[in-house]
């Protein structure tokens, strides 16, 4: 992963494949890939979850997830969707996320590599986030509030 942002790549590679997929298995996949356990990754990502489980496997969990969402985060806010995304980390109801909000917040690039990453058309890119990132993005935060890297790092334990 490169463009300097494998936490934020990893963290939408989880929700866009992983995430859509297998909502209610997140967690475990995350422990999985973690720990280096077959069975980490889902028929479609390949390359993508190879990186992904580096990631994980390589003991930086915590700063993965947690740099990933604070910069998921702040990407929104600075597109004027911080309420949009203050939602999925808040306690209370996720607000839905367009593909254009998408598109604005997450910028070319990072959409490109993901495709070329995950193999999925743009659109269909775009629709998978929109379903999954508010959810995936809410489990990661169970205080309300962004977590730690340590805080993080206990979430996979």
């Amino acid at each position: 992963m490169s463009k300097g942002m494998p936490s934020l790549l990893a963290l939408l590679g989880l929700a866009a494949v992983a995430g859509y997929q297998n909502r209610g298995k997140l967690s475990e996949m995350v422990n999985n890939a973690r720990s280096g356990q077959p069975g980490t990754r889902p028929a479609e990502g390949g390359g993508l979850f190879d990186e992904i489980g580096g990631l994980f496997q390589s003991g930086n969990l915590g700063n993965t997830l947690s740099g990933g969402l604070g910069e998921l985060v702040n990407r929104f806010k600075a597109a004027g969707q911080g309420h949009a995304a203050t939602s999925w980390v808040a306690s209370g109801d996720n607000l839905p996320v367009e593909s254009r909000d998408l598109e604005t917040a997450l910028g070319d690039d990072t959409l490109t590599e993901l495709q070329q990453k995950t193999g999925l058309s743009r659109a269909d890119l775009l629709q998978r986030l929109g379903t999954s990132l508010p959810d995936v993005v809410n489990q990661l935060t169970p205080e309300g509030r962004l977590p730690t890297a340590d805080e993080a790092a206990r979430m996979g334990e």
